[in-house]
């Protein structure tokens, strides 16, 4: 009875032990989903085409392709449910490089545009993040989760810019006491010369009546007097 009670509880804390690593995996591996809220395209770049094939791309990922977007100059809205849905996620605050694109049947896919899409593009509180084109499109970007990494991007930052106040206040500081101090250092020296110098002008003056009387002892001239 003993050895099968050990290896029972053997047995129940290596299955907690098992499903907190899983959990800690899971939680590790969670990902900001990033879906496309609206956007509208002011031109195409397929003549042959009577409708455009619009897509978006992540370098390294899948197309996804707009399969409404078919018409210039209009604002096409999105519920984030659609069956193309999401366009891309991150894992990390890394950026990724992506763009839309318009499929070509002749040559090499036409590009709206390529960027560096990042978690701290999107900002709080409803993780958006609007990127705009004068001449090919206007789209906007939803991505909750991304919020996170824009705030530990906007904190370090702001304790960066707080270090480097601090850095600047503290040379400030420095320089203002080694100045004072080479200021009072100069003015104690120019003051202990100025002492020296009166001590040896007094020597020196003195030293000139004792040559005076020595010779005047030697002259005979006390004597006479």
């Amino acid at each position: 009875m003993p050895i099968r009670r050990s290896t029972s509880f053997e047995v129940l804390t290596v299955f907690l032990l098992v499903s907190v690593s899983l959990s800690c995996c899971s939680e590790g591996e969670e990902s900001a989903v990033v879906t496309l809220d609206s956007i509208v395209i002011y031109k195409t770049h397929e003549w042959l085409a009577s409708k455009p094939t619009v897509y978006f791309k992540c370098q390294g990922g899948n197309k996804t392709k707009l399969p409404d977007v078919q018409k210039v100059h209009v604002l096409y809205s999105f519920n984030g449910e659609e069956s193309w849905q999401p366009l891309t996620e991150f894992k990390s605050k890394k950026c990724k490089r992506c763009g839309f694109y318009e499929e070509d049947s002749i040559k090499s896919d036409d590009v709206f545009e390529e960027w560096e899409l990042c978690p701290s593009d999107f900002t709080a509180p409803d993780g958006e993040y609007v990127r705009y084109n004068k001449k090919e499109f206007n789209a906007t970007f939803l991505c909750l989760e991304c919020t996170a990494y824009s705030n530990v991007t906007s904190s370090s930052s702001h304790s960066h810019d707080t270090e480097k106040g601090m850095h600047a206040a503290a040379i400030i500081l420095i320089s203002v006491i080694v100045s004072t101090v080479l200021i009072i250092g100069m003015v104690i020296g120019y003051k202990y010369w100025q002492k020296k110098r009166r001590e040896q002008d007094q020597a020196r003056f003195l030293k000139l009546f004792e040559d005076g009387d020595d010779i005047e002892d030697e002259l005979g001239l006390n004597d006479v007097i």
